[in-house]
């Protein structure tokens, strides 16, 4: 038998490019099931990314700077040795579709192999943010559309100073 767990510790990974409702969605409905959540930012040498890391730092740490519960992260490697490295027992993803489901389920169950003491916990997306993923947002934020519907307020605050 395992010993009891002392504090709920989740992390929540992405690449974050950019930050939209979903993610913000996941995460306030998600802050009162741990002590504490690090939004942790995967960093892919390999990826070209719209937003620096430090703005995507900025943008997340906007959304959450009432939050004490709420940190945030980087790491490169797999997810699971950064969970391991912070001792978090709990990752946290958001599932928006049944793609988003078989997906996680593999990497939820390659990664129960990998560390058994860490439970990958999933949560639905409100179904009015079930469209949105961080790839339509960058097209978006590329063809200068509207986006207050598709980000939470500290983002959009960010973007407005990185414009003047």
């Amino acid at each position: 038998m395992t010993s009891p767990i002392t504090s709920r510790i989740a992390v929540f990974p992405g690449s974050f490019d950019p930050f939209t409702i979903g993610h913000f969605d996941i995460i306030e409905r998600a802050v009162p099931l741990f002590d504490q959540i690090i939004i942790a930012i995967g960093i892919n040498s390999q990826k070209k990314y719209l937003y620096s890391l430090e703005q995507r730092l900025d943008f997340i740490n906007n959304c959450f700077s009432q939050v004490d519960s709420v940190t945030t992260a980087t790491y490169t490697g797999l997810t699971i040795n950064f969970c391991q490295s912070v001792n978090a027992n709990f990752l946290l993803r958001g599932i928006r579709t049944v793609g988003d489901f078989e997906y996680e389920k593999t990497i939820a169950q390659l990664n129960k192999s990998l560390a058994p003491q860490i439970e990958s916990i999933f949560m639905m997306c409100a179904p009015q943010y079930s469209h949105i993923s961080s790839t339509i947002v960058r097209e978006i934020i590329k063809n200068e559309g509207d986006l207050k519907p598709f980000l939470p307020d500290g983002v959009l605050k960010g973007m407005e100073g990185m414009q003047e």
